[in-house]
């Protein structure tokens, strides 16, 4: 029996939030499926070259009041990044909050719009620690 991936799929309420997010994080729409009678949307995200591992965004057009207040029950998105300080940063200049710092040069949390926890983890080896990351405390939940 074979198993391959497909997607991991998270509902948000305002979409434009969302693609903005993940597009902070580098992600493409590489998919978009818009069902009229349904009344919904899906929007494929993918890290550039990786079509095979898209974030799928649901968003029901008239609302969605059975969306959880915290959607951590499905655990976390994880992306690997080629300069933890420089994703944090850029992310931060843009408005998202640092969740869990890279005080260890290897691994950050950040949440979506929609409190979807994203793990972000260095390629390779840790950074060496650096300010102001060092110092940064943790803010909210991860």
């Amino acid at each position: 029996m074979t198993l391959r991936y497909l997607h991991t799929m998270v509902r948000v309420k305002d979409l434009e939030a969302s693609i903005k997010f993940y597009e902070l994080l580098g992600l493409k729409e590489t998919k978009r499926r818009d069902d009229e009678a349904g009344r919904y949307s899906l929007i494929f995200m993918a890290p550039p070259g990786q079509p095979e591992c898209p974030v799928e965004l649901t968003y029901n057009w008239d609302g969605d009041d059975g969306l959880p207040s915290d959607s951590r029950h499905f655990g976390h998105l994880a992306y690997e990044v080629e300069d933890i300080y420089a994703m944090c940063q850029h992310l931060q200049d843009n408005g998202v909050v640092i969740n869990r710092p890279p005080r260890d040069g290897n691994m950050a949390f950040v949440r979506s719009p929609d409190n979807v926890s994203v793990e972000l983890l260095q390629a390779g080896d840790p950074l060496p620690p650096q300010e102001p990351w060092v110092s940064m405390e943790n803010t909210g939940h991860w």
